[in-house]
């Protein structure tokens, strides 16, 4: 009767070839948002495939405590005006300001500190940019302090700008640096550089980080990367302008990163006390997973062998790290 049924409806109802058009066209969608990086609904998906998913490859990470903090201050930054900036250190560290510094000479300040050069002082930085910078500012930072210091170029060196992009100088770089021998002998990493954009007459973009790296004891070189929470769990979202394509000096292995979470001091507080922020895709369990390359923490250690691509961006999950709690850095 089954076979009658089919036949007649062959031969007198249109209603069959459009079935067959629709479920053709469905299973064609599907195929095509596969190969785009698209998820595929559950319902077109074999029994096989979903049995075979890899999970995602968990990156092994060392825990490092990192001893420097620097942040743009509060108020106007300009060339000719100068800028503000808050260092916090664990220790008493010293904040060396280099404007106007050749990129050329960082980057060989840079290179030649992982080819044996250590720089770990403020006098090793000033050996080795060669006198290629316009002003040299000093301050000396205490333990836990964080009282803003401003940084200037004196008036009478009539510096206005550093000229038409591409640039030849990075606007400011500043270098936090431990204090005592001591201190450098217990911590492994030894100094922070931070490039530093600040806006002039040729090119007003705001002031912004536009690097950060740490030099350790051995030699290494880490760019500090920052992590991307999901707007749901952080409120609102908030861009971070320290992601950048250029570099003066690109370390040799990707594990060499240092993954860092520029996040509130609340929300800090919120992570020590156990407050985890909800999963975006279970909305139940704590995040605790950083997804690479694009480096949003968004999901729980549950959730993210379910997913080949980022729920947040849609990048291509290549491996991830576990978040954990603390103000230490993850190599």
């Amino acid at each position: 009767m089954a076979a009658v049924f089919l036949v007649t409806l062959y031969e007198y109802s249109p209603l069959f070839y459009i079935s067959v058009v629709s479920l053709c066209f469905v299973v064609t969608a599907a195929m095509v948002m596969g190969w785009f990086g698209f998820d595929v609904p559950v319902i077109l998906r074999s029994s096989d495939e979903t049995e075979s998913r890899l999970p995602t490859p968990e990156k092994q990470m060392v825990q490092m405590t990192n001893p420097f903090t620097l942040e743009l201050g509060s108020g106007p930054a300009s060339v000719t005006d100068g800028v503000s900036v808050r260092p916090c250190c664990l220790e008493p560290c010293v904040l060396s300001c280099f404007w106007g510094c050749k990129v050329s000479a960082l980057q060989g300040a840079l290179q030649a500190h992982q080819q044996g050069l250590k720089l770990s002082t403020p006098q090793h930085f000033l050996e080795a940019l060669h006198l290629h910078y316009r002003n040299y500012q000093i301050f000396h930072i205490g333990n836990e302090d964080r009282v803003e210091r401003h940084t200037h170029i004196p008036a009478d060196h009539e510096i206005k700008d550093f000229g038409l992009l591409p640039r030849e100088r990075y606007p400011l770089v500043a270098v936090l640096t431990l204090a005592e021998p001591e201190a450098r002998d217990a911590y492994n990493i030894v100094a922070s550089v931070t490039v530093i954009h600040v806006p002039d007459d040729k090119y007003s973009l705001s002031a912004r980080v536009l690097f950060q790296y740490l030099l350790t004891s051995q030699g290494n070189m880490y760019e500090l990367k920052p992590l991307f929470m999901s707007a749901a769990s952080r409120g609102a979202s908030e861009p971070f302008d320290s992601e950048q394509n250029t570099q003066p000096s690109e370390p040799n292995d990707e594990a060499s990163r240092v993954e860092q979470s520029p996040v509130l001091e609340e929300e800090e507080n919120d992570w020590s006390e156990g407050k985890g922020r909800d999963c975006v895709v279970c909305q139940n369990a704590a995040v605790n997973k950083v997804l690479l390359p694009c480096r949003h923490a968004c999901v729980c250690d549950s959730c993210v062998s379910h997913f080949h691509h980022c729920p947040i961006c849609r990048a291509f999950v290549q491996e991830s790290f576990t978040l954990t709690q603390g103000p230490a850095a993850e190599q």
